[in-house]
């Protein structure tokens, strides 16, 4: 049973005000990370047009993406460095995170935090590595294929596009590999059993379908890729869950 001193709860101001001071320092981190990463944006961008290159066959891949738009190189430098200045932070930005939402939990809830934070961190920055690594290539591949032998175009595809594509889906695959965290969370603050996980498999294999589905290309190679890790992670999540449980007793 919680002590006294540990019940004691927050205002509704105290509680905005909390998330008030998070969020700026959320932004401020983000922000640095973002100034940081500007000196390599040419470093990123190369990176990121990689499973590009790898599915033409080139090295020099930068010929074959076009801009339209006067500013439209300038922004999508940006766009990267941002996003890379997010993915250099997120440490940061999961312990703002899950500070605030330790400041509802009890005394002895708050330790769970301290593991959680770089468990997230590790997860996010993962599952982006992940879709750019393996994914990536796969799917570019996929889609000039079947430019080329169905539609028989050529895929000279504008900067813009390819680079909202590739940023869009890296993080998609990094939140979407939160979700042990969020499993172990729930069943740690007994919103949900280990039974009942267990039992809910098939219920869930047809909803990360689906979700996979929303979040990707309609195309078979990138809702399968994100699917089928997510469901090992699901497995993996009450593996964890039973040895805690065991652990616990």
């Amino acid at each position: 049973m919680p002590k006294k001193e540990e019940l004691k709860s927050m205002s509704l101001g105290d509680h905005l005000e909390e998330l008030r001071s998070r969020l700026i320092l959320i932004f401020a981190g983000v922000l640095l990370g973002l100034v940081v990463c500007l000196f390599f944006g040419k470093f990123f961008i190369e990176l990121l047009t990689t499973p590009y290159g790898k599915a033409l066959g080139v090295e020099d891949v930068a010929h074959h993406l076009q801009t339209i738009k006067p500013a439209e190189g300038f922004l999508i430098y940006i766009k990267v460095c941002l996003f890379f200045g997010l993915l250099a932070s997120s440490p940061w930005v999961f312990w703002h995170i899950w500070g605030f939402v330790s400041s509802g939990l009890y005394k002895h809830e708050k330790k769970f935090i301290y593991a959680v934070v770089p468990a997230s961190s590790t997860l996010f920055i993962t599952g982006s590595l992940f879709f750019l690594i393996i994914i990536a290539p796969l799917a570019m591949s996929f889609f000039m294929k079947f430019n080329q032998k169905m539609l028989s175009v050529t895929s000279d595809w504008t900067l813009q596009y390819y680079m909202d594509l590739v940023l869009g889906l890296t993080l998609v695959f990094g939140v979407a590999f939160q979700l042990p965290i969020a499993i172990i969370f729930a069943e740690r603050m007994h919103l949900v059993t280990v039974d009942a996980l267990c039992k809910g498999r098939r219920f869930v294999i047809l909803g990360l379908v689906v979700v996979s589905a929303m979040a990707t290309p309609p195309d078979v190679i990138s809702q399968i890729s994100l699917a089928t890790p997510l469901y090992i992670l699901y497995e993996g999540s009450i593996l964890i869950c039973k040895f805690l449980r065991k652990r616990k007793k």
